[in-house]
């Protein structure tokens, strides 16, 4: 079918315009049940034309070739659907730096970057060694081996693809040989002895949030990377906590959980052996970051 002709997509004017292509494009956006920002119809031109929004407008006279409109028609009608711009455009910024992305990865999101900077804030070894508990795309591990050119980090987690993904980030970025990856459930099969620091963003959502989830979350990103396996959105962390009584004395823990978690990972940390010495909140003042040390 035509894509102009489809329910999913505007109706083209012949040899359209940049601004043709933006004013339908914003039009179809605005009726889209997940809400998207308007802006999205210059971000995607833009990645299709190499244009900025200002070059957008300035040249909104200008007709688009037929590559040019073809590949917009193609990345609006997946957008329309749902599907994350992150995924569409294959990467997303994280810490300063961009990270390839897929489907086999959760997105990383700018919450996640409170945990870098409380790992940064921490005493460290000159050497550390540090371990990223289910690493996704890698944007933690990654980033730490980056900020921190002498450390040594290990990257867990049980999906193959995820880990491919991290690889080639670490690869991209130039530390592919600071970072070992390891495909093992939490950190089973390594010592915690050997580790001065761990970091974690686990699967920590409950399956009864579910329904009050975004389509583009629900419907795009992996689900084992959102919800823990029994559905129980504090099981992962209960878990992890659990796992890590067998870290040395003094090693800190730096992990993102759900709103409403705080009150939880506190009492899960006593019981295994740790103290809660920091809560950074995110920026909708959400508990998100606890920082924890092992007695």
């Amino acid at each position: 079918m035509d894509p102009c002709r489809s329910r999913h997509l505007y109706t083209c004017p012949p040899m359209s315009t940049y601004r043709d292509l933006l004013t339908a494009a914003r039009a179809e956006l605005a009726g889209a049940a997940f809400a998207p920002s308007l802006r999205e119809a210059a971000l995607l031109l833009g990645e299709v034309t190499g244009l900025s929004e200002g070059q957008l407008l300035a040249r909104d006279d200008q007709r688009a070739t037929t590559a040019e409109e073809r590949r917009f028609r193609e990345l609006l009608t997946r957008r329309l659907a749902g599907e994350p711009v992150a995924y569409l455009f294959g990467r997303r910024e994280f810490y300063g730096r961009s990270f390839a992305v897929d489907s086999r990865v959760l997105i990383p999101r700018p919450e996640t970057e409170h945990v870098i900077e409380a790992v940064l804030a921490s005493p460290l070894p000159e050497n550390p060694r540090l371990l990223d508990v289910g690493t996704g795309s890698g944007c933690l591990a990654v980033t730490l081996a980056c900020e921190l050119p002498a450390a040594h980090v290990v990257a867990t987690d049980l999906s193959l693809g995820a880990l491919e993904v991290a690889r080639g980030n670490a690869r991209a970025l130039g530390v592919g040989e600071s970072v070992r990856f390891v495909r093992t459930d939490l950190f089973a099969g390594l010592d915690p002895q050997a580790f001065d620091l761990v970091v974690s963003n686990p699967p920590y959502v409950d399956r009864r949030e579910e329904a009050e989830m975004s389509p583009e979350v629900c419907d795009f990103e992996p689900p084992m990377a959102l919800f823990p396996p029994d559905g129980r959105g504090e099981s992962t962390l209960e878990r992890l906590l659990a796992a890590g009584s067998n870290l040395r004395s003094g090693v800190r823990v730096v992990l993102e959980i759900g709103r409403g978690q705080i009150q939880f990972v506190e009492r899960a940390a006593n019981a295994a052996g740790f103290d809660l010495v920091e809560v950074r909140r995110d920026y909708a003042g959400i508990a998100r970051t606890p920082v924890l040390v092992r007695r």
